[in-house]
């Protein structure tokens, strides 16, 4: 009978040394590895991809240290919940000198309030948080709370790490997996350890419900592909990988990249990203970042907008894809971009300067009499700009 625990679980090591991947915090000369030689631990958060070992890392601290380790999702964790792990955190403390390791998985879901829950419990060192999540911690962590924990990146795992849990999880499984099968495997869980041991285990269910199956039957490509069904593709559409790509787009256009351009296009595509955003970016960019070296460039992103309003996926990636390749071998030019945030800055600066008397409206007879529009502006190439900012130039 097959364990109701999930392979990804039935392999969390024990010890630090059976720890995959993270060398730079877990090796011998890793940070994390020195603050628990020295007994010196403090509250983290733990920055990374999924599948990269947050939550293991965190057990593995726990039991390395002798603390009490308590798991909680911010998804189902309530501000009642965080004050009796805190109450009962203390009592621990201070009867069994025992530290609580509060491990909190993805504490981006937390609101500002519930974070500022955890603050003078840290501060006091009632709690060692370890805080978990996939969001960029300087945008999704408030900042006081950020400032008395320490963050951790971690990476996403290369494929040599990936093989080496794979390993394991074919032990034990017991089964044997072909070469084709493992490196498809090792591509289609994208540095997510969990992802490969799910989809390993889901094909080993799939090979034992056929009739006639040897003892140590072998995972070959075919029943992978059925297992993955379509390929993992780590995108969230309000994470941090949604806007790395976005961010790669939007460079690969201003370089004249084309084909790195589709290819980011592709996967924003293929993830699911509304068809409208991309083209708002395109609209965006064409003035952004071509604006007067080609200033079709903004009718043509314009009419791309319309036609993916108009006709949806499909359909509209071709549409996209024709924008894409007109915007990156577009000419390029900024001056237009770079002098309004020019002006933008002496607006901020010097604040509300007074606009020359000539380009006022005189709306009495007494503002005409004491200079207001002269019309001047039709026709003197004078500069019209306050006084304090004469002859200044924004647009280069």
């Amino acid at each position: 009978m097959e364990s109701l625990v999930p392979l990804a679980d039935r392999l969390r090591p024990e010890k630090l040394g059976d720890f995959v991947g993270q060398e730079h915090l877990v090796g011998p000369n890793g940070v994390i590895r020195n603050l628990m030689k020295s007994d010196q631990l403090v509250s983290m958060i733990f920055w990374g991809p999924p599948g990269s070992g947050k939550t293991t890392l965190a057990n593995l601290i726990a039991k390395a240290t002798k603390s009490h380790f308590v798991h909680a999702s911010a998804v189902t964790t309530t501000l009642a919940d965080v004050r009796q792990i805190v109450k009962e955190a203390g009592e621990r403390l201070l009867v069994y000198r025992q530290k609580t390791i509060f491990f909190l998985d993805e504490i981006h879901r937390f609101n500002k309030a519930q974070q500022d829950a955890f603050l003078p419990h840290v501060e006091k060192g009632t709690i060692i948080l370890i805080g978990a999540t996939t969001e960029n911690p300087s945008f999704e962590v408030i900042g006081p709370l950020l400032s008395r924990c320490r963050v951790f990146v971690l990476n996403q795992l290369g494929e040599k790490e990936l093989s080496k849990i794979i390993e394991r999880g074919i032990i034990q499984l017991n089964i044997k997996i072909k070469a084709d099968a493992k490196e498809f495997l090792i591509q289609a869980s994208n540095g997510d350890a969990r992802t490969a041991l799910n989809i390993l285990e889901l094909g080993k269910i799939i090979i034992s419900s056929q009739k006639n199956q040897p003892k140590n039957p072998y995972l070959d490509l075919e029943t992978l592909q059925q297992a993955v069904q379509k390929e993992y593709l780590l995108y969230d559409r309000k994470g941090e990988e949604h806007y790395n790509t976005v961010s790669a787009f939007i460079k690969s256009m201003r370089a004249s990249d084309e084909n790195a351009a589709l290819y980011y296009l592709a996967k924003m595509v293929e993830a699911g990203e509304d068809p409208l955003f991309i083209a708002r970016r395109m609209v965006i960019f064409a003035s952004e970042d071509i604006g007067m070296a080609q200033p079709t460039a903004l009718v043509v992103a314009n009419e791309v907008f319309r036609a993916v309003e108009t006709i949806g996926y499909p359909e509209c990636t071709i549409n996209l894809a024709h924008g894409v390749v007109y915007l990156s071998k577009a000419p390029k030019n900024r001056a237009a971009y770079d002098g309004l945030r020019a002006a933008q800055e002496d607006v901020k600066r010097f604040g509300n300067l007074p606009i020359p008397l000539n380009l006022r409206n005189p709306v009495t007879k007494l503002m005409k009499d004491i200079g207001y529009d002269h019309g001047y502006e039709k026709y003197s190439k004078e500069s019209l700009l306050p006084e304090k900012l004469k002859g200044k130039k924004y647009f280069k």
